[in-house]
């Protein structure tokens, strides 16, 4: 009887396997390689000035805000697992919008997301290929036809990795993670020895820390956005929510590990950095982590460019993974193209909508002066942070009975829905520029694009034309939906 029921399950799992649909392949691990990956940059490399200088130098006050810009995250990530545990579904916070605040407001997201993640991955493939040829042409700059072309080599090479193995992205996600996390331990490790060691002067800045002026209300505020800004990325996991093995206990369990993890190393490099320079010496450098190396180790200072490489690189990987399920959730909601949900029928990856992802930013790349233009919709990020924790309180009075394997504390999402509130308005009260109207009508706009195409379900005979040759070319297959994966 025991084999007839160990039987019967391996046949539901060959089942489960001949499936033409997303793979559960994504452990804790990986997950967290995706979420520290995404969140860690170049900024913390580069240029950790911000803070400290809307702090007005004031090394305690600017250490604090790292701190609380870290909980921050970690709290507006344990709102994202409490949905992505209750709603496993790829797309992240489109999903969750859509399913709790409707169809119009989740187009409105990806349309928006479709001009500005494009647009920061080509940002990301650029800074990559400026740091990658920078050693080969010394202080002259790089030819920028160079830049352009490695970035758009850096982009395809990745958009095809994805496309063809999710096991391959997650891989190489977990090395590249690794790899700026040795870097990061470098500088925290080296700060640490100097500390311990440290002369009166090093130790000084730390035993004063909050001697210097304090900065206003509008200060701190300004001095949180580069905060919250140099964790931007810890809303990643959910978007590949669907291919987590055990996703009840892995979403909670990643995020529980990965931004501590990121907060701790953060406050250990920014120590390590004002115990080398001066609070001055930072604000006016040009990539800190290369002065610290210069002084700390000048036989081997190299390492940190390329350790800044190496970071974007992973950034990039995850990025575009993330922005594949964005573009295949919003297909499967009938927000995009059809084709775009389709997958492989040989790997089951969502081939087309890494395509798809990667024309987008390379379009960006050719005339890159369009990227400057998606700094004016930074409100949009946490406007949409807002609404997802929106969604979560929305769905806890409208479906107290949803199957919810974790539940955050819910004054913390009131929380985070007025922080995300704040971080919207701030900005544009504060400098009001006309190029917010212009981001503003851009995103009402889709609604004219949603109307006929969407609600009104508007076609085109030869599209399906278009469909049927690219899905023989590109050898792709409709999902395999069943009764227990769709939330209707």
């Amino acid at each position: 009887m025991g084999k007839g029921r160990n039987d019967h399950v391996k046949e539901e799992k060959r089942n489960e396997d001949d499936k033409m649909q997303l793979k559960r392949t994504i452990g804790y691990f990986n997950g967290v390689s995706f979420i520290i990956g995404t969140i860690v940059g170049a900024g913390i490399f580069v240029s950790a000035t911000g803070v400290l200088q809307y702090s007005l130098l004031n090394v305690g006050v600017a250490l604090c805000i790292w701190t609380a810009s870290g909980v921050i995250s970690l709290m507006g990530s344990l709102c994202y697992a409490e949905l992505g545990t209750a709603l496993p579904f790829s797309g992240g916070e489109y999903s969750h919008i859509k399913i709790a605040l409707g169809s119009p407001p989740a187009f409105i997201f990806i349309w928006t997301a479709m001009f500005t993640k494009p647009a920061s991955n080509a940002a990301r493939a650029l800074l990559f290929a400026e740091y990658a040829t920078q050693p080969f042409y010394g202080a002259c700059p790089v030819p920028e036809l160079l830049k352009k072309c490695l970035a758009l080599a850096v982009l395809w090479c990745l958009g095809i990795l994805n496309g063809r193995s999710v096991k391959m992205a997650a891989w190489v996600q977990t090395v590249f993670t690794l790899l700026k996390m040795m870097a990061l331990s470098i500088i925290a490790i080296g700060g640490i020895v100097l500390l311990v060691r440290g002369r009166k002067e090093n130790l000084a800045r730390f035993e004063n820390a909050f001697s210097s002026e304090v900065p206003d209300a509008s200060q701190i505020a300004e001095a949180f956005f580069q905060g919250l800004y140099a964790y931007g990325g810890w809303w990643s996991l959910n978007y590949m929510a669907e291919e987590m093995k055990n996703p009840s206990r892995n979403i909670p369990l990643t995020v529980m590990t990965a931004l501590p993890a990121v907060t701790v190393f953060y406050l250990l490099v920014n120590i390590s950095y004002l115990t080398v320079l001066t609070p001055k010496e930072i604000v006016s450098s040009v990539a800190v982590a290369v002065t610290w190396a210069d002084r700390v180790i000048p036989a081997v200072a190299w390492i940190i460019p390329l350790s800044v490489a190496v970071s974007i690189f992973g950034a990039l990987n995850s990025s575009m993974f993330t922005l594949g399920r964005l573009s295949y959730a919003g297909s499967q909601s009938g927000h995009l193209p059809v084709l775009i949900s389709m997958l492989n029928v040989h790997c089951c990856t969502p081939a087309p909508a890494m395509i798809f992802s990667t024309i987008i930013a390379s379009i960006f790349i050719i005339p890159s002066d369009l990227i400057a233009l998606t700094n004016y919709f930074g409100f949009s990020v946490w406007l949409m942070i807002g609404l997802t924790c929106a969604s979560l309180i929305v769905l806890r009075y409208r479906e107290p009975n949803l199957h919810r394997p974790y539940k955050v504390f819910l004054p913390v999402a009131f929380v985070m829905v007025a922080i995300s509130l704040f971080l919207v308005l701030a900005p544009i009260i504060w400098s009001p520029k006309v190029q917010y109207i212009y981001a503003f009508i851009f995103m009402l706009g889709s609604l004219l694009i949603y109307l006929p195409f969407v609600h009104f379900k508007l076609y085109f005979g030869f599209v399906g034309k278009i469909t049927c040759y690219l899905q023989l070319l590109l050898e792709v297959s409709p999902v395999d939906v069943s009764a227990d994966c769709k939330y209707d």
